[in-house]
């Protein structure tokens, strides 16, 4: 699977694994960076991800600093999942292989 088919709960738990945490627990304490603010925001911030509205769905980038995966644009529905798509991208890689 790559990064732009990334949605709902496969999406989280990747983001929770690029975080660092143990996906199974996160996904088990409700981790949804991808639809809710309080958890995603924080990210957005602290990674400075660039989120816009361009020609009809957001997109997001992530600058080239966050891993050697060098900068990444990615766009989704929501400002939220096109920067979790944008985050896992830059730390996990495009090709994402079994979750």
């Amino acid at each position: 699977m790559t990064t732009p088919e990334l949605t709902g709960a496969h999406l989280d738990y990747l983001v929770a694994k690029a975080e660092g945490l143990d996906p199974t627990v996160e996904a088990q304490m409700r981790f949804m960076p991808s639809t809710d603010w309080a958890q995603g925001g924080p990210i957005i911030e602290r990674e400075k991800i660039m989120v816009a509205w361009n020609d009809g769905h957001w997109i997001a980038g992530v600058s080239a600093h966050v891993e050697t995966n060098g900068g990444v644009i990615h766009k989704g529905p929501t400002p939220l999942v096109a920067a979790m798509r944008a985050y896992v991208a830059a730390k996990l890689g495009t090709e994402i292989q079994n979750g």
